[in-house]
């Protein structure tokens, strides 16, 4: 007589599992249908929310120095965003023109020549106009190529990006044909270090130079993927660590 009481507790008992189970699983849902929205929409509204900080600043710098009847905004009854950023993209393209004749060059030798005299000022533009030039122009290879290489020890590896091929004096007083390389910090990577390393001791890395500030930037959350194909991706350029034994170039003497 006990017998349909014990069935029916254990029904019970069962679709009370049944029903927490499928509670687990609906927050479970829930939860992973939220972080999906958060990686979707985060990088685009950081973006956009950057973007009109950017666009912001640009206009609040550039529009007050418009004269008032020349400023649409004060026959408009809304501010135009934007309309800074167009103006300084409009002065940059006329001057980059005017520049191009024969007056725009000779106003700028006569520039450089006034600046060139000033003490602390012509320090400054120099080494201005010479990090502009090199980053900016077509043919240059900085920042072209990422680097592996060990830093601050043997067996400790560190991303940099080559800047070009050291000469003057630092290059003179080496024996090793040595490179510049940029080590950027985390997850700043506007700010880093200069280092003078030799170019044997470099891995040249197939990633690009986005690839490797993402890298950088993220902390090494966001890895990019090896594109090598599988033969390359067999084959070591790196021996194992051991102690302060060479490791780069990998070669018999230091392969096992």
């Amino acid at each position: 007589m006990l017998k349909p009481k014990k069935d029916s507790a254990n029904r019970d008992e069962a679709r009370d599992r049944l029903a927490k189970r499928r509670k687990g699983k609906f927050r479970s849902n829930i939860r992973g249908y939220f972080l999906a929205g958060v990686l979707v929409t985060a990088p685009i509204g950081i973006t956009f929310y950057i973007s009109w900080l950017l666009i912001r600043w640009v206009d609040a710098q550039v529009t007050p120095l418009l004269p008032p009847a020349y400023n649409p905004e004060t026959y408009l009854p809304f501010a135009i965003p934007g309309l800074g950023l167009v103006i300084v993209f409009i002065v940059l393209t006329f001057i980059g023109w005017s520049t191009a004749g024969l007056i725009g060059r000779l106003w700028m030798r006569l520039s450089e020549k006034l600046l060139a005299r000033m003490p602390v000022i012509r320090s400054v533009y120099g080494a201005v106009k010479q990090i502009i030039e090199t980053i900016l122009k077509q043919q240059s290879n900085a920042f072209r190529e990422v680097v592996l290489f060990e830093y601050p020890r043997r067996g400790s590896w560190a991303i940099g990006f080559i800047t070009g091929q050291t000469q003057g004096e630092v290059q003179n007083l080496t024996t090793d044909d040595v490179v510049n390389v940029f080590l950027p910090t985390t997850p700043n990577p506007t700010s880093g270090y200069l280092l003078f390393i030799p170019k044997k001791e470099l891995v040249i890395l197939d990633m690009t130079v986005e690839e490797g500030i993402k890298m950088v930037v993220s902390g090494g959350i966001v890895t990019p993927p090896d594109r090598r194909p599988i033969a390359e991706q067999q084959k070591k350029m790196v021996a194992p660590a051991n102690g302060d034994t060479k490791t780069v170039p990998l070669t018999p003497d230091n392969e096992d």
